[in-house]
């Protein structure tokens, strides 16, 4: 009987420290689902005046049958410089949602890239920044340099390492990326 008092009272204490834990009172973390972007629109405004250039890629099916529809609506001019801005829709609604507006509300888990192709004379500079100075992207700047003409590619990162140094390193996953070819005359 006093083995049998011992085994009850060591499964108590077992059911006691097993049955129950605190960990109902956890609240899980909200999924932060990825964005859906449908179209891509970069505006290239000269200073000093002049006629824009608009370079968009839209995928209406998303990751459908069909290619994205790329466009350039015109040539860069030599010696110039662009601000440029980036605006993220998705289509699949109505009306479209600005995606860009969420990723400028989530700026410290989003960065984009900008990636010249070595045919290509320009480089580009960071104008948008998170709240801790790292670089966005939302707006840049395109200086062109002499007559060329080459690739441009734009990759948005979901929870990139910041700060980096380049695409290479910073990590995350890629939200969306688009490739334009560029002349400049």
């Amino acid at each position: 009987m006093k083995n049998f008092k011992i085994i009850t009272l060591a499964l108590l204490v077992f059911i006691s420290f097993t049955g129950c834990s605190d960990d109902d009172d956890v609240i899980p973390t909200p999924v932060n689902q990825e964005e859906v972007i449908t179209t891509l629109t970069v505006t290239l405004t000269p200073l000093g005046g002049g006629t824009a250039v608009t370079l968009q890629t839209q995928d209406l099916d998303g990751d459908g049958p069909d290619a994205p529809e790329v466009t350039v609506s015109g040539n860069l001019t030599a010696g110039t410089t662009y601000n440029g801005v980036i605006v993220l829709l998705n289509e699949t609604e109505s009306p479209a949602e600005n995606i860009t507006e969420e990723v400028e509300e989530e700026a410290d888990e989003h960065q984009f890239f900008y990636t010249i192709g070595s045919a290509l004379d320009a480089t580009t500079t960071y104008t948008s920044f998170d709240g801790n100075g790292n670089p966005l992207g939302i707006e840049f700047s395109l200086d062109t340099g002499v007559t060329s003409s080459g690739l441009l590619t734009f990759t948005l990162r979901h929870l990139p390492a910041k700060p980096n140094t380049g695409l290479a390193n910073a990590g995350g996953e890629t939200d969306i990326e688009a490739t334009f070819n560029l002349v400049i005359q």
